[in-house]
């Protein structure tokens, strides 16, 4: 009798292992757009800012899914079309409907799914179109059906509108900013898709969605400092109890005035109590520390900036030339601040302080340099091509040290000294996060009395470069002052907008899953 029940459970095990081996994997999907897109900024951005990639290029954007991964072994993998431009303004509706297109077709032909990744940003604007990234899902659920397991991978400054909640199944953001974790967060984001079809547990039970309303800019609300930091903390703490998928807070996108620009809580899993307590918890704690938050750095008037880092024998001194920031979704070309600093004398000297200015576009200016070369002088309009608001094409007349081309934001980039401030013009707009940005211009930005970089809080590379640091309060498309911006469609009462508003309602909302279309 007992060999008779070895024999049977030794036939049972074999059986399991072979049909686990024979079972097929489950086909995934991989798509998205991405982009941070100012309603405050006179720019537009079109399709090619995208640079989109499709099919098998597109797993060069994440680390986790190289060839031989776990990831990458644990499903069949069909990536469709993802597309990342550089933050900038509201995006035509031509390139918005072009590159929709592109995916919906693509996932057409491609089908069936048992999941997709969804891979955007989240404060997307499209002319004419009210919540893109929800607008864009919706559509994709009627391609690839409800079953479909959908899981949305987010930076914490985009917008979660409930639509794009409910077509979400599973949904998660970065925890940190500035942003170390964006490729953890989207490797969690993959391995909660992964980790539900495999189980067979499929669509979380419940969802819950708190609006909460804040809406601060980044700059206010970093993770490296308080009470961001602490705040942050807590978020693992919710999304790592049993029951629980996932736990997320969204800080929203201040530079866009759509209803659903403001500050989002949600959680995912399958114990209705745990996930309504968790996200009502998180949004509460929210709440609580609203009046706490202040800017990361020191900020001040550009003239005071300046004039602190003359005074300061910190090497670099470096000024975050806010009101303006590229990566936040500025036009990149405000003339404004560096037509202050050639006015000043203390530029003009021979053996005066000297300065990097990061950067302005000039295709003109790069034409001349690319004619008379390495050495030669140029003469020379640039910037305020599309933001002139605040001041007007800037002309430049020095010396070109540096050409260098092939950059893919840039395309060309060149170098021209004027006095002592060095001018880096690009043909096209381009962020520059890291030394080598700088070093590959011939400069030295780490023996250089100041640098002034169009950003807002210091990427990693840039605060570990520091000696010292300021953010200026310049203007532009992306302005920190909120309350000079004029929103007119946000919901209201929002903090800080109006101070004084009472507590609002924090009870948390079941969003039902798509089920029906």
């Amino acid at each position: 009798m007992k060999k008779i029940l070895f024999l049977t459970t030794l036939l049972f095990l074999t059986n399991a292992i072979v049909y686990s081996q024979s079972k097929p994997l489950p086909r995934i999907a991989i798509a998205g757009l991405g982009i941070e897109s100012s309603t405050f900024s006179p720019a537009q951005t079109n399709e090619e800012a995208f640079h989109a990639k499709i099919g098998d290029s597109i797993f060069q954007r994440y680390p986790f899914m190289a060839s031989g991964s776990s990831e990458r072994n644990r499903a069949e993998w069909v990536p469709i079309l993802v597309g990342k431009a550089l933050p900038g303004g509201i995006v035509t509706r031509e390139a918005y409907e072009s590159l929709t297109t592109k995916i919906l077709k693509m996932l057409e032909n491609e089908g069936p799914y048992e999941g997709l990744f969804y891979d955007i940003h989240g404060a997307m604007s499209v002319v004419g179109v009210d919540d893109p990234e929800g607008d864009l899902l919706e559509r994709i659920r009627e391609v690839v059906g409800t079953e479909t397991l959908i899981s949305t991978s987010m930076d914490l400054h985009g917008n979660v509108s409930e639509r794009l909640a409910q077509h979400s199944d599973l949904i998660t953001c970065y925890r940190m900013a500035p942003h170390e974790d964006a490729i953890e967060s989207k490797q969690r984001a993959v391995n909660n898709l992964l980790d539900r079809l495999e189980s067979g547990k499929g669509k979380p039970k419940y969802k819950a969605y708190v609006s909460v309303p804040i809406l601060l800019p980044g700059e206010m609300t970093s993770t490296r400092i308080e009470p961001g930091k602490s705040l942050y903390a807590k978020v693992p703490k919710v999304a790592d109890q049993e029951g629980v998928i996932d736990a997320a807070i969204w800080i929203g996108y201040a530079w866009a005035d759509e209803p659903r620009n403001h500050a989002v809580v949600m959680v995912t899993g399958d114990d209705e109590e745990k996930v309504k307590e968790g996200a009502e918890s998180l949004a509460q704690s929210f709440w609580d520390v609203r009046n706490e938050f202040e800017f990361v750095a020191p900020v001040a008037p550009l003239e005071e900036s300046l004039k602190k880092a003359l005074a300061s024998d910190k090497k670099p001194f470096m000024i975050s030339d806010m009101g303006d920031n590229p990566t936040a979704g500025g036009a990149g070309d405000v003339t404004w601040t560096l037509e202050k600093i050639l006015e000043m004398p203390e530029f003009k000297i021979e053996d005066g302080k000297t300065l990097i200015y990061a950067s302005l576009p000039g295709p003109k200016l790069i034409e001349e340099a690319i004619k008379v070369g390495v050495g030669g002088t140029v003469d020379a309009y640039v910037g305020a091509s599309v933001d002139d608001r605040f001041a007007p094409p800037i002309k430049l007349a020095g010396t070109v040290t540096a050409i260098k081309q092939g950059d893919v934001d840039a395309e060309t980039e060149v170098v021209v000294k004027v006095g002592t401030v060095s001018v880096i013009v690009t043909k096209k707009r381009k962020p520059y996060h890291l030394k080598q940005d700088f070093t590959d211009l011939g400069l030295n930005p780490l023996e250089t009395d100041i640098v002034v970089v169009k950003i807002g809080y210091l990427v990693p590379e840039l605060y570990d470069m520091r000696a010292d640091w300021i953010m200026a309060l310049t203007p532009g498309g992306v302005d920190q002052d909120l309350q000079r911006l004029g929103y007119k469609r946000i919901e209201r009462p929002m903090f800080p907008l109006d101070k004084d508003m009472k507590q609002p309602d924090l009870s948390a909302k079941l969003i039902m899953a798509s089920d029906k279309l």
